[in-house]
């Protein structure tokens, strides 16, 4: 059994296009896969087909039912803002303690490997103390880290690697995700990043459909053996 963490500099940079990816490349190795997005904001029941969970479930190749769908992503909110303010809209408060506690569940039940996603960014608020860091750190999983490519990121991504190994956390793999209308090339992103990170795996992912694969997943794939 083994399991993986995939957070982010910050949102809408794919995450859970790279957690497709890594599952389906996993899949094709003849592994079996989980997948887990606990928490999941912006959620609109009328286009669930088209939400993140359902995006997991299709790379695990199972239906985007809502029986599924509530399955792997519990805390689920309409609001599509950071959690613990989307929980306050509607009335409630993010229980941080069973998000954790139904990560390690998973874990300790995977047969296989085990990919759960984050969400937002890696100081995303999940309640009124704690963040996507807080959640990550109670569990210890090898991270990948997913980035974009847009004037800025350099910054972004440099920040949050040096916060994340403050914390002790192991990065198996950056991940450049090539950003929409980006005036930065990707492989001088890449570039750049590499002078400044030594021992984590660095990988750029180009804009994709949906779906499509890119050798940089099976790669991925290969450090979760």
């Amino acid at each position: 059994m083994s399991a993986v963490f995939i957070t982010g500099t910050g949102t809408e940079l794919g995450k859970t296009f790279v957690a497709a990816g890594l599952i389906r490349a996993l899949r094709q190795e003849g592994r079996a896969v989980a997948a887990l997005k606990p928490i999941v904001t912006g959620f609109d029941p009328a286009t669930a087909s088209e939400s993140d969970p359902a995006r997991l479930l299709a790379a695990m190749d199972r239906p985007a039912t809502a029986e599924d769908i509530a399955r792997i992503a519990p805390w689920r909110y309409g609001a599509a803002l950071s959690p613990d303010m989307a929980a306050r809209v509607e009335g409630k408060t993010l229980d941080v303690e069973a998000v954790i506690a139904f990560c390690r569940d998973a874990v300790a039940a995977a047969p296989g490997t085990l990919v759960i996603e984050g969400v937002g960014g890696i100081m995303v608020p999940l309640d009124q103390r704690r963040t996507v860091l807080d959640w990550m750190a109670a569990l210890r999983l090898p991270l990948i880290l997913v980035a974009g490519s847009y004037l800025g990121t350099l910054s972004h991504t440099l920040t949050a690697l040096d916060v994340l190994k403050r914390r002790e956390l192991r990065i198996a793999a950056v991940v450049v995700s090539e950003s929409e209308a980006t005036t930065v090339p990707l492989g001088e992103t890449l570039c750049t990043l590499a002078n400044f990170v030594s021992g984590v795996t660095l990988l750029a992912v180009p804009r994709l459909a949906a779906g499509a694969d890119h050798p940089a997943f099976a790669e991925l794939a290969r450090r979760f053996r």
